[in-house]
């Protein structure tokens, strides 16, 4: 079981996204999302949007 609850965001600017993976919490950093099979698909739209856009503007550079 996957479920999504938020974001944190730490002291440098980043962002981790907090999910309940079989009843633990973990805080997941965006670059680490494919090593957790289901949470990207557990992730709203919105956030799924903000990472579209950050993958984005990383490629523009």
């Amino acid at each position: 079981m996957i479920k999504y609850l938020g974001t944190r965001s730490t002291n440098d600017g980043g962002v981790l996204y907090v999910f309940l993976i079989n009843g633990l919490q973990k805080e997941i950093k965006e670059h680490a999302l494919k090593q957790y099979p289901g949470c990207y698909e557990a992730l709203p739209p919105t956030a799924k949007a903000r990472i579209s856009a950050n993958r984005a503007w990383l490629s523009k550079t």
